[in-house]
C-alpha cells in the first residue's frame, strides 16, 4: 500500500479516536476555540479543544453541548464573536460588564449570529461598550426570558417586533442612546420588569399599552420626554407596585381610589408647578428590611462567636452574599418574596443531602447596578459547626449555581466568606476566655486618680472623658451629629470646648469588649503617634458606655475617593503620595510601634485623607486583642475583609506583619484600577495576572485601569511589579513594609515627585517613640471642616 495512503488512513483513525474522546460537540468546540481566539484574556483554564471535557471556567455543559456561557466582569474587549451562534442548546449568554465594543453580531448567509440562538433564555449583555442598534431579528427569539441590553451605547429606534417576546419578564433597555417613538410592547403578556429609563425617545404621551400588561410589576420610563396625562385606572395590573416617570413632562394624574402602587413623578411640571406635597412628588427610600424570623421558639443566649439559627439552635453558621442581577419585584419590603427564597434554599440542600439545618436572610440592599445583594448564613445540622466536606458541598452547590432560586429573582452569583470555625481553631480562645473570666467584669471598677499604677490605664497622649462630657459636645448624641455607622456602633462629629473637631464612636451593645479588653486597647491606641496614623484624642468607660475619641480626618476614606463619591479626584501622582503616606504609617505599627501591631484588616475604606490629602491609617484597633509572647507583637482578632486576606492564613492560622503586607498590595491594585478587590465574582489579583504582559505597553493592563488616572503614568510598570510582590502567595517571598516604603520612594522619583517634600521620611514623621513624652493632642492648631468615616468599621455615609 502507498505510504501516503497509509499516512491518511492512520490520520482518519486518530480524528475518529479524538472525536470520541472529546467531550464535546465539534460545532461547539470550533465555536468557543473562535471566542479563545478573539480574547486574548482568557480564563486560564481554556487549555486545548475541548471545553466540556477540559470544564473550561464560565461554561456550562450537558450532553456534549454548551448550554451556557457566564463570562459576566472579566474586562473583555473586543467585539461579541458570530460564532457564538452556532451554538445551538445555548439557554444562557451571559457577558456582562465587560468592555465590549462593535454591534450585536447578526446571521448573514453562512455568517451566524446572536438571532440564531433559538434556545436562549436569558440573553444578558449590559454595562458593556456597544453600539449600533438592537437587531430586529432578536424578537425572533422566542424562548428569551431575561434581555438586560442596559449600560451600552445602543442608538436608533427599539424593533416594533421585539412584542413578539411573549416569554420576557425583565426587559432592560435604559441607559442607551435609543431613539424614535418609545415602543409598543402590546403582547409581552409575561412582562414582570420593563425599564427604558435615560434614552433619547421622540415626545410622547404615556403609552396607552401599559394597562394591557397584566403581569407588570414595574415600569421605569424616568428621563425621558413623556408628556401629557397619565391616567392610572382600573385596567392596570393588579400586581403592579412601581411606576417611575420622574424627569418627564407630565402635566397631570389621574389615580384610581384605593391604589397601593407607588407612583414617583418627581421634576415633571405637575411637581413643579403644582402642590409639592403630594405623595408623588415626593421620594422616599423603600423598605429593605427583612430578616428570617425565628421558627416558633425562643432565640437562645449563645456565646461570643456563635450565633442562633432559625430553629433557637447555637452554631458557626457558613455566611456569604447572594447577588440577584435582574430582580422581576421592585418591593423589596415584600416578605413573601423571601420567604420563597428560604423555602427554595432549604429544598435544594435537602434535595442533595447537605448537612443543612436552616438559613437565615437578612441586609437587603440595591447597588449602582441595581443589583440586589441579599446576606445569607446557612446552619449547619447536627452539630454546632461544618466540617470541611460539609463547607465544600455548600459552596459549590451555591457557587456553581446547582441552586436554582423562584424566578422573581431572576440570574445570581454568590459570593461566599472565609469559613473559620472548623474544630481545634478555636481551642486557643476558649482557653483564654476561661483563664480572664474573672477579670472581665469591670477592671476599672477600683480605679483611683491619685494613683498612676496599678489598674488605671497608663496612656500617653490621650485623656480620660466623663460621658456627662460626651453628651455635652454631641448634643445629647443628636441627629445633627450622627455623621453615620457602622459595625462597631455610630459616629459623631462633635467640638471639644478647646475648639477641635473630633470624631466620637459609641460603641453599640452586641460591639463592646470586656472591661480589661477595652483597657489594654486604650493603652495601645495612645501610644501610637505618627503622622500617617489616625491618633486617639481620648475615651469614655463610664455608665455601661465604650467611646474613642478620634482626630477628625476631613476628606472621607480612599474608597470614597476611587468610587468617586466623596467628588475628590486622584490623578496617578496623589495616588503615589497615598500610597506612601499609607505604607509609612504601616511600616510604623510593624517597626516601630511598641509593642509592634499587626493591623489585619487593611483596605480602601481604613486609609483615611486629610485635608492635604495625606494618607492615614485607620482601624487598627476596636477588636480584641491578643498577644504574641514568643514576638512580642499585639496584633488583632481575625476580622479581615475578603479580597484583602491573606491566603497563607488560611492554611496556617497565623498573621503576620506579611498578612498586612499581602493586603497592602491588593491595596495598590486597587489604587491603579478603581476596582473592589472582589467584584461580581471576579478577584482583582487573578484578574490583573492574567491580563499582564511585561513585553506590552504599561503591561497591557489598560482594559483594568482607572480612566481618571490620566496618561502620564511615571513608574507604572515598577508600582505594579511591587504590589505583586506584595501579593505573593508565600509571605516568605513578600518584602516587608519598610522596603515597600524604600521602594514607592524610588517610584515616586520616577514620576518626578520628591518623596523627602512631599511627605517626611518614616523614621522623621515618628513624632515620638512609645517611652518618651507626647506634647498635649489638644495643642494642635489643626481646622476640620468635612466628615470622614473612622475606624474600626465600615462607616457609611448617612
Amino acid at each position: 500500500m502507498d505510504s501516503r495512503l497509509i499516512l491518511v488512513s492512520l490520520l482518519i483513525v486518530f480524528i475518529q479516536i479524538s472525536a470520541t474522546w472529546a467531550r464535546t460537540n465539534t460545532d461547539d468546540a470550533t465555536a468557543l476555540v473562535a471566542l479563545k481566539d478573539l480574547w486574548e484574556n482568557y480564563p486560564p483554564s481554556w487549555v486545548g479543544f475541548d471545553p466540556c471535557g477540559s470544564s473550561w471556567e464560565g461554561i456550562g455543559c450537558y450532553n456534549q453541548r454548551v448550554i451556557s456561557i457566564s463570562l459576566n466582569s472579566n474586562s473583555f474587549s473586543g467585539g461579541i464573536p458570530p460564532s457564538i451562534g452556532n451554538l445551538s442548546k445555548l439557554y444562557w449568554l451571559d457577558l456582562a460588564d465587560n468592555q465590549l465594543t462593535g454591534t450585536i453580531p447578526i446571521s448573514n448567509g453562512s455568517t451566524p449570529g446572536l438571532d440564531k440562538l433559538t434556545h436562549t433564555k436569558h440573553l444578558l449583555l449590559e454595562s458593556n461598550r456597544l453600539t449600533g442598534s438592537i437587531p430586529s431579528t432578536l424578537g425572533l427569539l422566542k424562548t428569551l426570558e431575561v434581555v438586560r441590553l442596559d449600560g451600552n451605547s445602543l442608538s436608533g429606534p427599539v424593533p416594533s417586533n421585539l412584542n413578539n417576546l411573549t416569554e420576557v419578564k425583565d426587559l432592560f433597555l435604559s441607559n442607551n442612546k435609543l431613539t424614535g417613538t418609545v415602543p409598543d410592547l402590546t403582547g409581552m403578556n409575561s412582562l414582570n420588569y420593563m425599564d427604558m429609563s435615560n434614552n433619547s425617545f421622540d415626545v410622547s404621551n404615556v403609552p396607552s399599552w401599559l394597562s394591557t400588561l397584566q403581569s407588570l410589576t414595574t415600569l421605569s420610563l424616568r428621563n425621558n420626554i413623556i408628556n401629557g396625562t397619565l391616567d392610572f385606572g382600573a385596567g392596570y395590573s393588579s400586581q403592579l407596585q412601581l411606576v417611575d416617570l420622574q424627569k418627564n413632562y407630565i402635566v397631570a394624574f389621574t389615580e384610581r381610589a384605593g391604589h397601593d402602587v407607588e407612583i414617583i413623578l418627581v421634576e415633571n411640571p405637575i411637581c413643579l408647578e403644582g402642590p409639592k406635597n403630594e405623595k408623588y412628588c415626593m421620594t422616599s427610600q423603600p423598605d429593605f428590611s427583612y430578616s428570617t424570623p425565628p421558627n416558633n421558639c425562643v432565640p437562645s443566649v449563645c456565646s461570643s462567636d456563635q450565633i442562633p439559627s432559625p430553629n433557637c439552635i447555637c452554631a458557626y453558621p457558613y455566611m456569604g452574599t447572594l447577588v440577584f442581577r435582574a430582580p422581576s419585584f421592585s418591593n423589596l419590603g415584600n416578605s413573601s418574596y423571601y420567604i420563597s427564597l428560604e423555602q427554595r434554599l432549604m429544598q435544594s440542600f435537602q434535595s442533595q443531602q447537605l448537612p443543612v439545618d436552616s438559613v437565615f436572610l437578612a441586609d437587603l440592599m440595591k447597588d449602582s447596578n441595581n443589583y440586589l445583594q441579599v446576606s445569607l448564613k446557612v446552619f449547619p445540622h447536627g452539630r454546632d459547626r461544618f466540617n470541611r466536606t460539609g463547607i465544600s458541598m455548600v459552596g459549590f452547590a451555591l457557587s456553581n449555581q446547582t441552586f436554582k432560586p423562584p424566578s422573581t429573582f431572576g440570574p445570581f452569583y454568590f459570593n461566599g466568606e472565609q469559613y473559620q470555625y472548623f474544630e481545634g481553631v478555636y481551642a486557643f480562645r476558649q482557653k483564654r476566655r476561661a483563664e480572664r473570666a474573672t477579670e472581665q467584669s469591670n477592671p476599672f471598677a477600683n480605679w483611683d486618680e491619685s494613683k498612676g499604677s496599678g489598674g488605671i490605664p497608663q496612656l500617653k497622649g490621650a485623656r480620660r472623658f466623663t460621658f456627662e462630657e460626651i453628651k455635652k459636645c454631641t448634643n445629647n448624641f443628636s441627629d445633627v451629629n450622627d455623621v453615620g455607622s457602622g459595625g462597631y456602633g455610630k459616629v459623631y462629629r462633635a467640638t471639644l470646648p478647646t475648639g477641635q473637631m473630633v470624631a466620637i464612636k459609641r460603641a453599640k451593645q452586641e460591639s463592646m469588649q470586656g472591661g480589661l479588653e477595652f483597657k489594654t486597647e486604650i493603652e495601645l491606641l495612645s501610644r501610637v503617634h505618627h503622622k500617617n496614623v489616625v491618633s486617639l484624642i481620648g475615651f469614655c468607660f463610664q455608665l455601661g458606655e465604650q467611646i474613642l475619641i478620634y482626630e477628625y480626618v476631613p476628606n472621607g476614606s480612599l474608597k470614597e475617593s476611587l468610587s468617586g463619591r466623596s467628588g475628590i479626584r486622584l490623578d496617578w501622582r496623589r495616588r503615589l503620595k497615598v500610597a506612601l503616606g499609607s505604607a509609612r504609617g504601616l511600616a510604623y505599627l510593624h517597626e516601630l510601634a511598641d509593642p509592634p501591631i499587626i493591623h489585619r484588616d487593611i483596605k480602601s475604606n481604613n486609609i483615611l485623607l486629610d485635608e492635604h490629602l495625606n494618607a492615614k491609617v485607620g482601624d487598627f484597633g476596636l477588636c480584641k486583642l491578643l498577644a504574641d509572647s514568643e514576638k512580642g507583637h499585639v496584633t488583632t482578632q481575625v476580622k479581615g475583609t475578603m479580597g484583602y486576606m491573606d491566603p497563607e492564613y488560611y492554611m496556617s492560622q497565623q498573621l503576620t506583619e506579611k498578612s498586612d503586607v499581602y493586603s497592602f498590595g491588593v491595596l495598590m491594585l486597587e489604587l491603579i484600577s478603581a476596582r473592589k478587590p472582589i467584584e461580581r465574582g471576579k478577584y482583582i489579583v487573578k484578574e490583573v495576572k492574567i491580563a499582564m504582559d511585561k513585553t506590552k505597553d504599561l503591561y497591557n493592563l489598560q482594559g483594568l485601569l482607572d480612566p481618571t488616572l490620566g496618561t502620564t503614568l511615571g513608574g507604572f510598570n515598577k508600582f505594579v511589579d511591587l504590589a505583586l510582590r506584595c501579593v505573593e502567595e508565600s509571605g516568605a517571598d513578600r518584602p516587608t513594609m519598610g522596603e515597600v516604603v524604600k521602594e514607592i520612594e524610588n517610584i515616586m522619583q520616577l514620576a518626578g515627585l520628591n518623596p523627602i517634600t512631599e511627605s517626611s521620611s518614616a523614621s522623621a514623621s515618628y513624632e515620638e517613640s512609645s517611652t518618651g513624652t507626647s506634647s498635649h493632642p489638644y495643642g494642635s492648631n489643626s481646622a476640620f471642616d468635612s466628615s470622614a468615616g473612622y475606624p474600626p468599621s465600615t462607616v457609611e455615609p448617612k
